[in-house]
């Protein structure tokens, strides 16, 4: 038997694919359009139509669900660091 390694271990992710990247922060009247901007500068397909949209309990917060089709780990890697980074944005999973 082999032994998986990190080398030679078979991918988590098939690329290319649609990956849902999941973006909370404060309910903003602009913060869904500023996402998707965002994302746009690395995956310039990408729509407002890929986004589902969930506003928490009491209102404060904001939950975006953003359907991305990424071709890379890398290209992934980057919207991820991107959203992170982002000063609107609390959490991105």
């Amino acid at each position: 038997m082999k032994e998986i390694t990190p080398q030679n271990a078979p991918p988590l992710i098939e690329f290319p694919c649609d990956f849902a990247i999941k973006v909370m922060g404060e309910t903003h009247d602009t913060f869904t359009s500023i996402m998707v901007s965002a994302i746009q500068t690395l995956e310039p397909t990408f729509t407002a139509e890929r986004v589902e949209m969930r506003a928490s309990s009491g209102g404060k917060y904001i939950s975006l669900t953003c359907t991305v089709y990424v071709v890379s780990q890398a290209q992934l890697d980057d919207i991820y660091r991107m959203l992170t980074a982002h000063p609107l944005v609390k959490y991105a999973l």
